[in-house]
């Protein structure tokens, strides 16, 4: 359960109260117990017991459980019992913070596609000089020992293949806001 420091409000009161800190600790032995159990153990009035017992509820330190029984007088009884979370209270982070947070996400993206540019650029100005060479070869004016460069206008001119640079730069950039769609509230 994360909270921030403005929220904290209703836990730093449970923390504070010595008949919350009791009853946690009465649950942490005995795992459940009904209000009765508690009221009894602990020798506190029923009106007390209930009105900390709420905000023990509400602050999500304890949790009703499922099973209940019903007294003779045919009334519900419930059962608490110690929820199973651990508390982070932490300062509530500004957009600008969680802007940041995903910062190094975006360099990781540039970075990759700029790897990426500079392979499929490389891969192929490598495979137009073989084509080159190939052509040349094929025409018999290549003798053993010569090698033919293309020109820049047969590089630079000739069409490109589709830019794989591309795809990854949108699917990464897809999913760091998809991520950041759904994980706003964490960041």
């Amino acid at each position: 359960m994360l909270v921030s420091l403005e929220d904290s409000k209703s836990i730093s009161e449970v923390l504070g109260s010595k008949t919350c800190k009791k009853i946690i600790s009465y649950l942490s032995e005995r795992k459940e117990a009904s209000q009765k159990d508690l009221s009894n153990a602990l020798s506190i009035p029923m009106n007390t017991l209930d009105y900390n017992i709420k905000k023990l509820l509400d602050s999500g330190f304890i949790q009703k459980r499922k099973n209940f029984f019903w007294s003779k007088k045919g009334k519900k009884i419930v059962m608490y019992e110690l929820s199973n979370k651990s508390i982070v209270i932490s300062p509530k982070k500004s957009s600008s913070q969680k802007f940041k947070s995903i910062l190094p996400a975006f360099i990781a993206t540039v970075a990759g596609t700029f790897v990426i540019w500079v392979y499929q650029k490389i891969n192929y100005v490598n495979q137009n000089i073989l084509n080159s060479v190939a052509d040349a070869s094929e025409g018999g004016a290549l003798k053993a020992t010569e090698i033919a460069l293309p020109t820049s206008s047969s590089i630079y001119f000739t069409p490109q293949p589709t830019p794989i640079w591309a795809w990854f730069l949108g699917g990464a950039l897809l999913m760091i806001l998809i991520f950041s769609i759904i994980n706003w509230k964490k960041l």
